[in-house]
């Protein structure tokens, strides 16, 4: 009798640990999938595209593939405004931009983007519609955010965007106006240098640039 009893406890046992074990694997976190990048955001592989470091005869060339117009230039010092004393690259080549005398004197639109935004794609040529319309009123300048030249003027080229480009791999430009670390982002100043207003929206048309320039520059086109 004593060894039925023995065997009824094991069998017991077993059956015990086997509802456990049943538990353990029901009620286990499942690893939920990584969510997919939103349009505005960095690829994954942003880092190596950063470690770029391509020969000056490739940029160049790619400089003159993309055919972008003249980065602006003048001589007529901003009285005020956070871009004050900031100098960068002309994405197209030549002279170092220094914002301050080159948007001196009349309001300016600037747009930040990068080149893995979606968006942006779809924003640049609109913008540059509205640099044609604008004319000489308004200085439009594209100002690419990321640290990737070379790719950079690879999308404007695939865009047939040639609005003059400055390249701000610091986000500099972002930090000092107080725009968001999201792209498109416009940046509208005034004739002084001061920020009208931050734009964090991807205009869908050159009239909705036009009726924001109108509204916070007051400068109609």
């Amino acid at each position: 009798m004593r060894s039925v009893h023995v065997s009824n406890t094991v069998r017991w046992n077993l059956v015990g640990v086997a509802v456990v074990l049943a538990l353990v694997v029901a009620l286990w976190p499942r690893t939920s999938p990584t969510p997919s990048a939103t349009p505005d955001a960095p690829p994954a592989t942003q880092g190596q595209s950063t470690q770029e470091q391509p020969t000056q005869d490739r940029l160049s060339a790619a400089a003159i593939a993309a055919a972008l117009q003249p980065c602006p230039s003048g001589d007529a010092a901003r009285t005020a405004g956070p871009l004050k004393d900031l100098t960068l690259e002309c994405l197209g080549g030549g002279p170092v931009v220094d914002l301050a005398t080159a948007l001196g004197g009349k309001p300016a639109v600037l747009n930040l983007w990068a080149w893995w935004c979606g968006p942006c794609a779809k924003e640049l040529p609109v913008m540059q519609e509205f640099s044609r319309r604008a004319g000489a009123a308004v200085t439009v300048l594209a100002v690419h955010s990321d640290p990737s030249a070379l790719r950079a003027l690879q999308a404007l080229r695939d865009y047939g965007v040639h609005l003059p480009s400055v390249q701000d791999p610091q986000q500099r430009v972002s930090a000092l106006t107080g725009a968001p670390a999201a792209y498109p982002a416009t940046v509208l100043l005034r004739a002084d240098g001061t920020v009208a207003r931050v734009l964090a929206v991807a205009f869908p048309s050159a009239d909705a640039i036009a009726e924001a320039v109108d509204q916070w520059l007051g400068v109609r086109t």
